[in-house]
């Protein structure tokens, strides 16, 4: 569903990427790192109106920010990230801020927005959106902050993640920082604590399936392989640096565009020109795009539904009897619940420990005959299964690369204890992604794929995992299934967030 680097790689792994110097050092740490080592994390969700630029520095003292230099595990680690009115809160000029982003500076619940991502149509809070609407957002514009109408009841400036190996040290950590803050007006607004605790090497969300396998693999000058070799592009996971950082060449063979700044001597102290217009300087640089969505996963109901349609089916047909709630679920995925793609054939041979993850559709199950052609993770990543015919997979493989994204997400909530019964509490995941592109990488993702009720020769059909309650067809020779699968994921928060490089966190302390 959206983890990032759920992985706990065995020693003969191969080479993960990182970056070189002296990128490496002006990066925040997260970007190359999920923290698997790092299993507790608190996520606090702050809120700063008129405290101005002074607190970024006194949350740095208390909460480090991590760089991606260091080849040593990390005892902790921290990530901060702004929304545009948090920019606007420290003192960043409007002037400044119109220079990110159409889709950063509108934010999430922009109404165009609200329609294209599925949260908002005709006025109307869909399905997939908590009763009552969402709990927080950036609550932009910032324009005319006096006369806006406020999307949501909470407003978030700011998101620190702290990560650390113990959850009790963890939200000790989170209690200095919140008391380290509050004298200088800044609150915390929203709390979650978030696990990754692993199973198998693998992280599991709620439903119990493996996540967080599929990746992208920046490739490029300013990225080396961890064991000291250039970066190559990975043929089925490459994609240019730029597709994440600010500042870096992209899939168009372009400089990713981010904001600037007039250069002055405060900004000179800490900003490079670098791919910036003459005259300025480059606030972006080695920075990205963070997508924050609050998701609840309703466990009990995901499974009542599946087993509801399996005992259905079963009743139909006497040569079903092996369609379970089980059978249905990894459909839905696509993948069974240790993370191996479903194969006509079989499972692929397992990579280094894990499940294999270097596949095309095209060759392997063209039809969805295994997995199936609406499941979440052939509509999340189509690879070249958009492709007419084997001639023009690369070009679809190349294509479906354009529009990769970089989770970082963890889940929320307890374990559970039975999956058919609903126990009341709210769990579920803080999906986070990274991309230079909001609306060509998430946006396009959630629109184009996950929602579209025509995706790959389907009709009136979308995500059965993420999307609304619907239809979900599972083809089977000679017969073709279709099954009626509830809401089982609803957001209640999100906002698009600016990750700042370290030099630009200096210089936001500095305003």
């Amino acid at each position: 569903m959206g983890e990032g680097s759920m992985t706990q790689p065995p020693l003969n792994r191969r080479p993960s990427w990182r970056l070189a110097p002296p990128d490496d050092a002006r990066t925040q740490g997260v970007v190359v790192s999920g923290f698997s080592d790092l299993p507790w994390a608190e996520a606090l969700f702050l809120y700063a109106k008129d405290s101005g630029a002074a607190w970024i520095n006194a949350l740095r003292a208390a909460a480090p920010i991590t760089n991606a230099a260091g080849k040593e595990k990390e005892a902790r680690a921290a990530a901060l990230a702004f929304t545009c009115t948090g920019l606007a809160s420290v003192g960043l000029p409007y002037e400044v801020l119109e220079t990110f982003s159409p889709q950063f500076r509108e934010g999430m619940y922009q109404e165009d927005r609200l329609r294209r991502l599925g949260d908002k149509i005709d006025g109307e809070w869909q399905s997939t959106v908590i009763r009552g609407g969402p709990i927080w957002s950036g609550n932009v514009p910032i324009e005319q902050p006096a006369t806006a109408t406020p999307s949501t009841p909470v407003t978030v400036h700011a998101l620190l993640l702290l990560y650390d190996k113990d959850q009790a040290d963890a939200q000790r950590w989170a209690a200095e920082v919140g008391q380290t803050l509050a004298p200088l007006g800044v609150t915390i607004v929203r709390q979650l604590s978030l696990d990754l605790r692993l199973d198998k090497r693998i992280g599991r969300e709620h439903f119990g399936f493996a996540d967080g396998l599929s990746q992208p693999i920046p490739f490029g000058p300013s990225v080396v392989l961890s064991d000291g070799r250039p970066s190559e592009r990975d043929p089925w996971h490459g994609v240019p640096l730029g597709e994440i950082l600010l500042g870096h060449e992209n899939a168009h063979s372009e400089k990713a565009p981010g904001p600037f700044i007039p250069t002055d001597e405060k900004a000179r102290a800490d900003l490079l020109p670098e791919g910036a217009p003459e005259g300025f300087l480059n606030l972006g640089l080695n920075g990205s795009y963070m997508v924050a969505r609050e998701l609840r996963q309703y466990v009990a109901s995901f499974w009542q539904s599946l087993r509801t349609g399996a005992e259905r089916i079963r009743a139909h047909d006497p040569n079903a009897a092996h369609v379970t709630a089980e059978w249905l679920a990894e459909r839905v995925i696509g993948r069974n619940v240790d993370g191996h793609l479903l194969c006509p054939s079989g499972f692929p041979a397992a990579q280094d420990g894990l499940p294999q993850n270097d596949f095309g559709f095209m060759r392997d199950d063209r039809y969805g005959h295994g997995c199936p052609l609406g499941s979440h993770v052939r509509r999340a990543n189509p690879r070249d299964g958009l492709a007419k015919d084997a001639a023009s997979a690369q070009t679809l493989l190349d294509a479906s690369n354009n529009h990769r994204i970089l989770r970082r997400g963890r889940k929320f909530g307890g374990p559970v204890d039975d999956r058919y019964r609903d126990d009341q509490q709210e769990r579920g995941l803080l999906f986070m992604c990274l991309n230079s592109d909001i609306a060509r990488q998430f946006e396009f993702v959630q629109q184009t794929w996950i929602l579209n009720r025509n995706f790959a020769t389907l009709f009136d059909e979308t995500d059965p995992l993420v999307g609304p309650k619907g239809p979900f067809t599972v083809r089977e020779q000679p017969l073709r299934r279709i099954v009626e699968v509830e809401t089982f994921v609803q957001s209640a928060g999100g906002e698009y967030f600016f990750l700042p490089s370290i030099p630009a966190l200096d210089y936001l302390g500095r305003l």
